[in-house]
């Protein structure tokens, strides 16, 4: 029995939060929370977030022993990108994107 948990429209480039993402990938809950508490990135504190999130859900179906969970599958896709111009020199103006993503987490039992 799989439990999911989606996050949509982070504030967060998605290729910073594939490298967290690839990181948990295939490990188990307790040891993807003592991984993620001491990460500094931002990509950690939201995947963290996420994974309780997931987490809760499983104890809400109380179907699946919430000890024996582990990260199946994590994927980060692209999400819109917000468009910004900025002033430059002469006259000229540079696009400053600022990009979001999807992270879907599926927890499973071993």
């Amino acid at each position: 029995m799989e439990v999911k948990a989606k996050l949509s429209f982070v504030r967060i480039g998605a290729q910073k939060a594939r490298l967290v993402a690839d990181m948990i990938r295939g490990k188990s809950v307790n040891e993807v929370t003592r991984i993620l508490a001491f990460h500094d990135q931002k990509a950690g504190k939201i995947i963290k977030k996420l994974v309780e999130s997931a987490v809760a859900n499983a104890e809400v179906k109380q179907v699946i022993d919430v000890d024996n969970l582990y990260v199946k599958t994590i994927y980060v896709d692209e999400g819109p990108q917000i468009k910004r111009f900025m002033p430059r020199s002469q006259g000229r103006a540079t696009e400053i994107k600022k990009r979001s993503s999807h992270i879907n987490l599926i927890l499973d039992e071993r």
